[in-house]
């Protein structure tokens, strides 16, 4: 049976990975992709909890995180295609043209 601490210990390493790729990867889109494997853990043990103590507290909680991510997405992308049409490079060491 599978159990609240499988989930958690599932969401501990889809977190750590994600968070793996922020520090290791320097594309522009790795990034997100790893902010939003970062999201996904969040959620995942907002409903192993929610499903643990019979309250619908974390699923509404990670409706909320859903809407925040695909904002986060949508302003990502725009960036670096921006990026990618400006400087013709994803890559997040070469950028600085962002700064003021």
């Amino acid at each position: 049976m599978v159990t609240l601490t499988h989930y958690l210990v599932a969401s501990a390493l889809l977190f750590a990975i994600g968070l793996a790729g922020i520090v290791t990867r320097r594309n522009v889109l790795m990034i997100l992709l790893s902010i939003e494997l970062m999201f996904n853990a969040a959620n995942l043990a907002f409903v192993a909890y929610a499903r643990a103590w019979g309250d619908v507290g974390g699923q509404v909680v990670v409706f909320f995180i859903i809407t925040v991510a695909a904002a986060e997405v949508t302003v990502g992308l725009a960036i670096a295609v921006l990026l990618a049409r400006q400087l013709k490079t994803l890559n997040a060491d070469e950028v600085s043209l962002l700064k003021w």
